[in-house]
Order: structure tokens, then C-alpha cells, then sequence
């Protein structure tokens, strides 16, 4: 039996140091991004910025994939509202939209007002625009919500740059001690703060639906067990803590439910698990192991991993009404941990392919899969609540690092931390 697959069995992960927040590499855009510029907001504050606007939804656009951004020093001029565009010149560059904007303070109330202008290039016109107003503290906030705003004016989707990330760092004291933290940031890696810490591991954050809770398995009371974490005041309930595995925690649609994998009546099991009476329902039954399940969006299908049919992990569906699996990975040896599209029609899994572990999606109709990542030992994808990133852990240089790859894997960026590893990341529903 190899490593994967026992990892595959135990879902226990050993990690390396680390505790900052992460950082941005962008290393693949998409060839149909459309071209914007984010021109450098005025600053009517008559002080120095404690956040550039600006440059937080440049990093936003970009790294979503579907923008690409026009650097400063490019621009011909910088303006600062609509009526001061020269809608020529930015044709001239091959730009479609262009977003300005400028920030004043209001002394009596030390908040600072921010306004914002998008205009289409070729119709000259605005399509949106605001007046918002923040404190020092909430402008990175205000940012991300800039970058939402245009990135739905321009798409169509609603944007996630306002949401969350969860994952699990580690940090080595001694030769013999490590410290885990579950650590959740923005959506970027910034503003990180500490969830719950242990000398023990933990695996498998999962969001509630309403983006109040983390379900996650911790060891820090001597074995696995479940346990969910209210995300504002830190209280936490142990949920099983049954002999043997206690993995893999998954809300319902309805966050009523958490999904689960428990050996605690011999073979590794699917359960759900009712959090209001506590109550236990069996839905598998069967001698090979089951586990890594997760919901249908209208919560009437569980898909899941399982090597019932052949000693190799493979991804199986059903219905909650009757509990009849069947299989729907055929290419490959080895697929893994499946994740339902916002909309059921496709799942994005770990799929082993050429000697590594890539992220693909499969076509819940045709069964077609697409391979989207290239990086050699891909694994914990969670899906951005508009569907369109991926996050996932991976390695690079050597090191554990988080990376995000668009659904059609066009566009790609990793989030790496100066201090360690990164693990088991999970991208929060929005917030709002």
C-alpha cells in the first residue's frame, strides 16, 4: 500500500512551520481576460493613504483571470472621474474599461469617502459607480467590495473578493513539538488571524453555509474527532469523538446536517449527522472504505470517495433517497475528494494522472473530465462561492503552499508563506 493511499485511508497529514499571512504569485493568466485600467484614485485626504484603493483591486482583477490589468506606467494620464476621460487615448491603449475614483476625508467623523466611477471605453459611458465611506481600518474592506461591484458589472457573476479563506499551518517548536493553527484570511491571504491552535494536527475545514462556523477534525484530544468552531467568538462543540476515524466533516445546504466519515462500527462509513438532535443516520454500508463525502447543492446526492470496486480510490454518487452508490470515475487509478459545482453539473476532484496529482472536473452528465492544474502533488480543492476559482494545496519548491486555478484553467496564482507549509484550505460561501 503507498503513501497516497494512506493517506487516502487516515486522512492524517504531518505539516511544517508557518504562521504569516500569504502572499500573491500570479503565474497564469487567461488569454480572455479583458483589458482594464485601474487608474490610482485621488487622494483629497491631505494625507498619506493608510491603503491604496487602487491597487488592492488591481490585484483583485488580476488574479481572478478575467482581467487583464494596465499598468500605471503605461496610462497616458490619470484621471480622476468620468467627465476628465479621454475615451481616444484609452482606445489607443486597447483598453475596455476604466475605473477611477478619489478619496476625501470627513475630519469630524475621521472617515474616509470614497468614490468610484467604471466606464466602458467603446460606449463611453459609466456602468457603475458609488459613493462609499469606511474607516482606516475598513478600507481594504471597502476595496475588496470595489472589486466585487465591477467585476459583476463587467461579468455578469458576482465577484469573491469579499470572502474568506480557511487552512491549517504548523509551526515546529522543538524537535519533538509542533504547533497547528487554523488560521482564516481574506480572500487574498491578508488580515489572517488564528481560529484555534494545538500541538496536535488538524485536517479538513469545512464552511457552514452561512459563514458563521468551522467544522474541522482536531487531535488535540489524544484521537480524532469533529468539531465545529463559531467563527466571531471562538466557542467550539465537540461534535463525535467516537474510537477510531472521525473524519471529514461536510455541511448540508441547509447547515441542519454535517456529513461525515466514522469507523466506529468497524469499516470507515458515510454518516450524516443531525446537529440539532444529535442524531446519527448510516449511509453506507459496505467492507471497503468510504469517506471525503460532500452535498449536491439541493442536497438530495452525496458524492464521495470509496475503493469498494477494486482496492483504488474512486468517486461515487447517490441518492440520499434510496443509498444506491454508482461509480463515475473511470479514468485513472486514483480519484479523489469530489466537490460539487455551485450549480451540481460538474465536480472538481484530485486525479491522478501521469505519475501526479492534479486538480480536474467531471461533467456530471457526460462523465468527461478535464485536467486543470499541472503542479505534481495537487490535493483539498474547495470551490469559490460564484464558481469560478479553485483553491487547493500543493507543493512548490519544495514547500506546502495554497494556489487558486480559474475552472477552465485559464488563469492560475499561488499563495505561498515565507515561514512553511500550508494545508487544507477551504474558500468561505460570501459573506453577505
Amino acid at each position: 500500500m503507498n503513501n497516497r493511499v494512506v493517506y487516502f485511508l487516515l486522512a492524517m497529514l504531518a505539516y511544517s512551520p508557518v504562521f504569516a499571512e500569504l502572499t500573491i504569485e500570479i503565474t497564469k493568466g487567461s488569454d480572455s481576460a479583458l483589458p482594464i485600467s485601474i487608474v490610482p484614485f485621488a487622494n483629497r485626504s491631505g494625507q498619506p493613504m493608510p491603503e491604496q484603493i487602487a491597487r488592492v483591486v488591481s490585484n483583485d482583477l488580476q488574479r481572478s483571470g478575467d482581467f487583464d490589468v494596465l499598468p500605471t506606467s503605461k496610462m497616458l494620464s490619470l484621471p480622476n472621474s468620468s467627465s476628465q476621460i479621454h475615451y481616444r487615448d484609452w482606445r489607443l491603449l486597447g483598453q475596455n474599461y476604466v475605473l477611477v475614483g478619489e478619496v476625501a476625508l470627513d475630519v469630524p467623523t475621521g472617515n474616509y469617502k470614497v468614490t468610484y466611477e467604471l466606464v466602458d471605453v467603446y460606449q463611453q459611458k459609466r456602468i457603475v459607480g458609488e459613493v462609499l465611506s469606511a474607516n482606516a481600518k475598513g478600507l481594504r474592506k471597502l476595496s475588496h467590495r470595489i472589486s466585487d461591484r465591477v467585476y459583476e458589472a463587467v461579468t455578469g457573476v458576482r465577484g469573491a473578493f469579499s470572502t474568506r479563506i480557511a487552512y491549517v499551518t504548523s509551526k515546529r517548536l522543538t524537535k519533538n513539538k509542533t504547533e497547528y493553527r487554523l488560521q482564516v484570511s481574506d480572500s487574498d491571504g491578508q488580515n489572517s488571524f488564528t481560529l484555534f491552535k494545538s500541538h496536535e494536527p488538524m485536517l479538513s475545514p469545512a464552511w457552514s453555509n452561512d459563514a458563521q462556523h468551522l467544522a474541522y477534525v482536531s487531535f488535540h484530544s489524544g484521537r480524532p474527532a469533529i468539531y465545529i468552531q463559531h467563527i466571531k467568538s471562538g466557542q467550539q462543540r465537540k461534535v463525535t469523538g467516537f474510537r477510531g476515524i472521525n473524519s471529514s466533516p461536510m455541511w448540508s445546504p441547509d447547515d441542519s446536517k454535517l456529513l461525515m466519515t466514522l469507523s466506529k462500527d468497524g469499516n470507515a462509513e458515510i454518516y450524516s449527522f443531525d446537529l440539532a438532535s444529535s442524531s446519527l443516520t448510516r449511509l453506507t454500508n459496505h467492507y471497503g472504505i468510504d469517506t471525503e463525502a460532500s452535498w449536491s447543492p439541493d442536497g438530495q446526492r452525496v458524492v464521495f470517495t470509496s475503493n469498494r470496486g477494486g482496492g483504488n480510490p474512486q468517486i461515487y454518487q447517490m441518492s440520499i433517497r434510496d443509498l444506491v452508490p454508482e461509480r463515475i470515475s473511470f479514468e485513472g487509478r486514483y480519484n479523489a475528494r469530489p466537490r460539487y459545482s455551485r450549480d451540481g453539473k460538474s465536480i472538481y476532484y484530485v486525479h491522478q494522472a501521469g505519475g501526479g496529482f492534479h486538480i480536474a472536473s467531471m461533467d456530471t452528465e457526460t462523465l468527461e473530465n478535464v485536467i486543470l492544474t499541472s503542479t505534481p502533488l495537487d490535493e483539498s480543492p474547495s470551490l469559490s462561492p460564484n464558481g469560478r476559482m479553485i483553491i487547493y494545496s500543493t507543493k512548490l519548491k519544495g514547500k506546502g503552499v495554497l494556489a487558486v486555478v480559474s475552472v477552465d484553467g485559464g488563469a492560475k496564482y499561488f499563495l505561498p508563506s515565507d515561514h512553511g507549509d500550508v494545508k487544507e484550505p477551504a474558500w468561505s460561501p460570501f459573506l453577505n
